[in-house]
């Protein structure tokens, strides 16, 4: 389709970049706006086209090397495997949808704002696709530059602090991975022009078959706390409510829908076949801070009053599973990571749009100040329900069958571990209908009665997310072939 010079991978990371640069220089706000929206549905199209070519083994067009540092090793490689179809296609369709919902807000310098919020697109896109560990660093680290001056200059009251707090934890967790990816590079086969090689296949192959045991231990843990405070996991969440409620809803929705998603992915991708053998001696760690974090953010979410810190902690919740379920090493749990990844994508999406239409008309988030939201806005109370419901894993909805399978392989690894983490169930269901009864339902009060439904263009982003609610909740086996392959490879390799 596009010939061997340019590939999938090529359009999904350079058309967002070029298009966030070109965002820079447009200084009407509408200009910006159209502009940007319009380039994020065409990145859409790219990742629905490349999904064509899902089973065909033959087409070249998904992966491209291109030896850019040779001497160190290093190549522009980038492929469209099952994972990173995934998560591209998650990250293609939540920027439309995220513009098409804020799209009537207004930003201070809405050429600078959107075209920041496209360059993180671009590094989220090249975190999914690279195969090379220090291109994988570097777009890792593009992705979150651009939030970082998204959440400190248009942030809210408190953002110098959080966003100060959100720096120097990803800054630790940056600098820690950069020395394990040294290390492990310096331990590589050489190459044609160079002594060592940051590929993947390299880096897999320097612990393969059960050797340099000892050096994946403190290894693993160097990577692996970089990716827990990127997902974040108990105890290194502290920096999430704080963003999450300082930062602009939509730059929230980036980093709660798709971002924390790097963590999870880098996990799958490069944590566990990297370091088999640590991975497996300490799982039963992992399991355990993830699992004492299901119950403690679902613990802390019930007590919350404010919306953003509510939903922010269910975030932090719905993630300890994930994490619990990858570290299961079985495929039905990591099958249903794969599936759940995108679900919680959409869900969380759908969250934040209705707490925006809240926040913005009513200047409110304190649950105990809002009453009787259904009698003014009908369409917005359904819409949350169905998002609430589908977030609380109803049947029929996306995230029943994801947190299926990640029950049945966290089961398969341990019953008590499974029947802990199963409590997180009864306590989303306490913490979500609390917010929903106390929030939508009852009497309106003099805040709430000013309140009007949703408008056109959040009813689409909303509409279409409960569209994709029903469809994956009724047929999700696309998305489970998608991963199957690449899914199968990693649970060989940790064996």
């Amino acid at each position: 389709m596009f010939g061997d010079s340019i590939t999938f991978p090529h359009l999904l990371i350079f058309f967002p970049l070029i298009a966030g640069l070109i965002t820079f220089f447009l200084r009407k706000e509408g200009t910006a706006k159209a502009w940007t929206l319009a380039a994020s549905i065409l990145t859409l199209a790219v990742s629905i086209a490349s999904l064509c070519y899902a089973n065909n083994a033959a087409y070249s067009g998904l992966t491209f090397s291109y030896e850019w540092m040779k001497y160190l090793g290093s190549s522009f490689a980038v492929s469209l495997d099952g994972v990173g179809r995934i998560l591209t296609f998650l990250t293609s369709i939540s920027f439309p949808l995220i513009f098409i919902a804020t799209y009537k807000t207004s930003y201070k310098s809405p050429n600078a704002f959107y075209g920041l919020m496209l360059l993180s697109q671009c590094g989220l896109m090249g975190v999914f696709l690279a195969t090379d560990t220090l291109l994988f660093y570097f777009f890792w680290e593009l992705a979150l530059i651009p939030v970082y001056f998204l959440c400190s200059r248009w942030g809210g009251e408190k953002r110098i602090q959080a966003t100060f707090k959100f720096f120097v934890y990803t800054f630790l967790g940056s600098l820690l991975m950069l020395v394990g990816i040294i290390y492990v590079y310096l331990q590589t086969a050489p190459t044609q022009f160079s002594h060592h090689s940051f590929s993947m296949s390299a880096f897999y192959n320097v612990f393969a078959a059960g050797s340099g045991a000892t050096g994946q231990n403190w290894l693993f843990w160097l990577f692996f706390v970089a990716f827990a405070i990127k997902m974040p996991i108990f105890p290194f969440h502290t920096w999430q409510p704080d963003a999450y409620e300082q930062s602009p809803t939509a730059v929230t929705m980036v980093l709660s829908g798709i971002m924390v998603k790097m963590g999870l992915f880098a996990v799958i991708r490069w944590l566990l076949p990297v370091f088999p053998l640590a991975a497996v001696k300490y799982q039963h760690i992992v399991v355990l801070l993830s699992v004492t974090g299901i119950i403690y953010a679902s613990l802390i979410a019930i007590r919350q009053d404010d919306l953003k810190r509510l939903v922010a902690y269910s975030s932090i919740a719905h993630i300890g599973l994930m994490c619990a379920a990858i570290f299961s090493l079985n495929q039905t749990g990591i099958q249903g990571v794969m599936l759940q990844m995108f679900n919680h994508g959409i869900n969380i999406i759908g969250l934040w749009i209705v707490l925006e239409l809240v926040e913005k008309q009513l200047g409110i988030r304190k649950i105990s100040e809002l009453s009787g939201i259904a009698n003014k806005a009908p369409m917005l109370t359904i819409a949350l329900v169905i998002i609430a419901f589908a977030n609380i894993a109803l049947p029929l909805t996306n995230a029943f069958i994801g947190e299926f399978l990640m029950f049945s392989g966290l089961f398969n690894y341990s019953v008590w571990f499974a029947a802990i983490a199963g409590i997180s169930i009864i306590l989303a269901a306490v913490y979500t209908l609390s917010m929903i009864q106390k929030v939508f339902y009852g009497e309106s009060n003099t805040a709430t009665a000013v309140i009007k439904d949703i408008s056109l263009n959040e009813g689409i982003a909303l509409g279409v997310i409960v569209v994709l609610i029903f469809v994956i909740g009724l047929h999700p086996q696309p998305f489970f072939d998608m991963a199957k392959e690449s899914v199968g490879v990693l649970t060989e390799r940790v064996k």
